[in-house]
């Protein structure tokens, strides 16, 4: 597990996903209108990235904490924070063992977070310890069946299998619910869709991610030559088929997550 995560933080810090946060800003603002924040809740995001949901919790007058696996991810998000002064405590650290007292929060949100750490037992586990019993958890998890889970089963086709479960099952009502079975917890969930849209062709969208966002940019680098190329093409493939911009200079692409809120059990 060590060696899984030291893969797994090397990834995140690879290339700059502080230009992919900014692409899914939008997405940030429409999840976090449906989260029931009030003024003095002690928030934590988890695995927040660049703090896109810190910055909008902060600027509900909540008090904010955000924690990333990535250091560089922290550096910029506190940076961020300095320059909106926001007053957000940032921290290097792991969601699966979080460096939290228990009941800490009012409320723990994370976007497209937490699905990505590889033992999904632990990160329920830490997302109940560190919210107050009566708190509430409230997660965005891309889908199987959408945009993003279809890019994923392009990468399957082209990548070694992990042997880790799948990020995509947290977007899978039923399997999430099994997840928290048993807690007492109340679950709601919705799927959502939201809109990522880039000022460039399909080409120059998979060129962009394969550039900045960690994930695509190990996977490139993990292959020889032809097979980046194939696995370009199918990617390329993949937006053109999904973008519904009418312009030749943008992609516009609707892509499914899962909204999950959670009202945790005041039983331990």
């Amino acid at each position: 597990m060590d060696v899984i995560k030291a893969k797994l933080k090397a990834t995140w810090e690879s290339g700059d996903f502080g230009q992919i946060a900014k692409c899914i800003e939008p997405a940030a603002e429409e999840f976090m209108a449906h989260v029931p924040l009030r003024p003095g809740f002690v928030v934590l995001d988890a695995a927040c990235g660049t703090g896109n949901l810190a910055v909008i919790a902060a600027k509900r007058r909540c008090r904010v904490h955000g924690l990333d696996i990535a250091e560089n991810l922290v550096e910029q998000a506190e940076a961020r924070a300095k320059a909106e002064a926001l007053a957000i405590e940032y921290a290097q650290g792991d969601a699966e063992d979080m460096p939290y007292e228990d009941a800490s929060f009012d409320a723990v949100v994370s976007m497209y977070g937490v699905m990505f750490a590889p033992r999904p037992e632990r990160i329920v586990a830490e997302l109940r310890r560190v919210t107050k019993p009566g708190g509430l958890i409230a997660l965005a998890n891309w889908t199987p069946e959408g945009f993003i889970g279809k890019m994923f089963k392009v990468f399957a086709r082209h990548l070694p299998a992990s042997g880790l479960p799948s990020p995509l099952l947290w977007g899978d009502e039923g399997t999430l619910r099994e997840r928290f079975s048993g807690t007492g917890d109340e679950i709601r969930t919705t799927r959502r869709v939201t809109h990522m849209r880039l000022p460039f062709d399909p080409a120059g969208t998979v060129d962009f991610f394969a550039k900045y966002y960690g994930p695509t940019n190990r996977a490139f680098g993990s292959l020889s030559a032809p097979a980046r190329e194939a696995l370009r093409v199918d990617l390329i493939r993949l937006q053109t088929e999904h973008n519904v911009s009418m312009s030749q200079n943008e992609t516009d692409t609707p892509a499914e997550y899962l909204e999950v809120l959670i009202r945790r059990s005041v039983e331990p």
